[in-house]
């Protein structure tokens, strides 16, 4: 099955398989599934034809997902760097952007930094 233009796990269950798809989660994936009456339970691969297409109808009309969505993500960053707010700083200077904080905690950013210090060793011997 197809939703998006992203080919979604056969064998797993409807409900998980659909946040394989860029924009929809848990959450959104329950609703869905309410829409279309389909037990969040059942495998891809048990699917009707006319289950597939309803959740794939509504997926692709009240959803904003996969391109589109990343698009708007980027537009949104890029918007924020333009203006040079608080913000598009940060994500101008790889920083982590919603508050956390930098001392400790956030070597994924900063990249792993530790095997640098130096400050505690002996110096290598001479020779003579």
């Amino acid at each position: 099955m197809r939703v998006s233009g992203i080919n979604i796990p056969k064998e797993k269950q409807i409900e998980t398989a659909l946040t394989y798809v860029y924009g929809i989660g848990l959450t959104t994936s329950k609703k869905i599934l309410a829409l279309a009456n389909v037990n969040p339970t059942t495998r891809v691969k048990d699917l009707t034809t006319e289950q597939e297409d309803l959740i794939r109808n509504i997926v692709e009309k009240q959803n904003k997902t996969e391109g589109d969505l990343r698009r708007e993500v980027a537009s949104n960053i890029k918007r924020l760097k333009d203006i040079k707010c608080y913000r598009g700083i940060r994500h101008t200077k790889r920083l982590p952007v919603r508050g956390q904080r930098t001392k400790t905690n956030n070597r994924t950013i900063r990249g792993n930094k530790r095997n640098l210090a130096t400050s505690g060793k002996k110096p290598p011997a001479q020779k003579t």
